[in-house]
């Protein structure tokens, strides 16, 4: 089926030259976007991993809420500020070797982590796990540039994108039993949560290092005359997309760019907060769950969250209101928190709120990111998502970091008033967000 919102000049698909065009792009997602998909949601899978060992590191290690806050954030301190670097790295190693190197590294640090002896080694290995992971997403994207033209992107960032709330969920499930049953070789249950979710994104590292293509003239599963026709469609816009230093500097003092990344940065005190703190809530809402209770119970959200992304994702092309929407799921997630905090004596209605945060916190993503592809000049939209995205990795620090220092003794759900008062702040400011003078809103592909 030909894309009738294509830009002026693509080839649609059809036969061009003997090349069977919708074939190869069918050969190409089915080739990229699952290595990406597994990526990502192993990238995610990790992160939740340090909010359910926390059930039971807590006492052997003597860590406190307030300080477990601290080992969550500092993670993103890291990550934040190595982001462009390593897309930059990356653009010059070839993404077969770039990430692989951050999926191996990751992974064995991960491992590592589950070996550490006391707080200040803890905190040195999520130090070393935000040098580690730095530069995924943002190289993830960068990556699909070298496989998908620009009206097959969209499509393409949405099939790994939905990692997310499906790896928090898989997180969820598999850590609550790990916790419960997994006690090997003596080893406490929260050290085999980071052992048994570290050792996934090696064994994916080590094939993404053996087999993956860094473009199409590299794969041996695409015939010359298919590679030759993908790399001239996409060598057409490449140039306008290509990113330089000195361009991502000037990015940082651009007020559109810093006022999105803003917003995006709210959001994510949000977004983390739930991410790290979903174990703590679940296990204060009802003090009578067992590990694996926690687990299951922890999964519902993100159930809820996943079915919405697509459902949203979807109308959002269909309608093209992306700021209603991105600002109708922030209100959402905020309406989600606040039925938490004054239902937390009755756990079924509480969980209700839990789910309402997972919708909105999920759902927003496609809208906000089309939102902002919309809000960027051709020239900024490169370098300025991927500044928004690092920007943004702020919010991870912030969000971890203060609700632990704000919470009441144990309770965590006093706390979520700050992420609630960010999300709602974040709501307003998209109110005021426009697209650029001249960007055709056509130019978002359709899912």
């Amino acid at each position: 089926m030909s894309d009738t919102n294509a830009p002026v000049g693509t080839t649609t698909a059809g036969k061009v030259g003997g090349v069977q065009t919708d074939a190869v792009l069918a050969k190409v997602k089915r080739s990229i976007i699952p290595i990406a998909f597994l990526l990502y949601a192993f990238n995610y899978m990790d992160r939740a991993a340090i909010g359910y060992a926390q059930l039971g590191m807590s006492t052997e290690l003597g860590i406190s809420l307030a300080t477990y806050g601290t080992v969550a954030a500092i993670f993103f301190v890291a990550y934040a500020v190595l982001e462009v670097p390593s897309n930059m790295i990356m653009n010059k190693v070839g993404a077969r070797i770039w990430l692989a190197r951050i999926a191996i590294t990751w992974g064995l640090i991960t491992i590592a982590t589950g070996f550490v002896q006391n707080t200040p080694q803890l905190f040195i290995a999520r130090i070393a796990l935000g040098v580690a992971e730095a530069g995924l997403f943002p190289g993830l994207l960068l990556f699909l540039t070298y496989w998908l033209r620009t009206q097959d992107r969209s499509r393409g960032i949405a099939g790994f994108s939905l990692a997310q709330p499906i790896a928090l969920l898989v997180g969820s499930s598999t850590a609550g039993l790990i916790l419960d049953h997994v006690e090997w070789f003596g080893l406490s249950s929260w050290r085999w949560v980071f052992i048994l979710q570290g050792i996934p994104p090696v064994l994916v590292g080590i094939w993404v290092l053996v087999y993956l293509a860094d473009r199409p003239s590299k794969a041996t599963w695409l015939t010359k005359d298919e590679s030759d026709w993908l790399e001239g469609e996409i060598s057409k816009e490449y140039t306008a997309e290509d990113v330089h230093t000195e361009v991502s500097l000037a990015a940082l003092k651009n007020p559109r760019i810093l006022y999105l990344a803003a917003i995006n940065l709210l959001y994510a005190v949000g977004l983390y907060g739930m991410t790290f703190f979903m174990p703590q809530i679940i296990a204060q809402l009802n003090p009578g769950y067992s590990s694996t209770n926690v687990g299951f119970v922890g999964a519902v959200p993100y159930i809820c969250g996943a079915i919405a992304m697509l459902l949203v994702a979807r109308y959002s092309d269909l309608l093209g209101n992306r700021r209603g929407l991105a600002m109708g799921c922030l209100a959402t997630a905020v309406l989600g928190l606040s039925i938490t905090m004054i239902f937390k004596e009755t756990p079924n209605v509480a969980l209700i709120g839990l789910c309402l945060l997972a919708i909105g916190v999920f759902s927003y993503l496609g809208p906000f990111w089309a939102l902002a592809s919309e809000a960027l000049t051709r020239a900024q939209s490169a370098v300025g998502l991927a500044t928004i995205n690092a920007i943004a990795a702020a919010g991870g620090f912030f969000g971890p970091y203060v609700i632990g220092k704000t919470s009441a003794g144990s309770d965590v759900i006093f706390s979520l008033i700050f992420p609630a008062l960010c999300m709602a702040v974040a709501c307003v400011m998209l109110a005021f967000v426009r697209p650029a003078k001249g960007t055709p809103s056509e130019m978002v592909g359709k899912l």
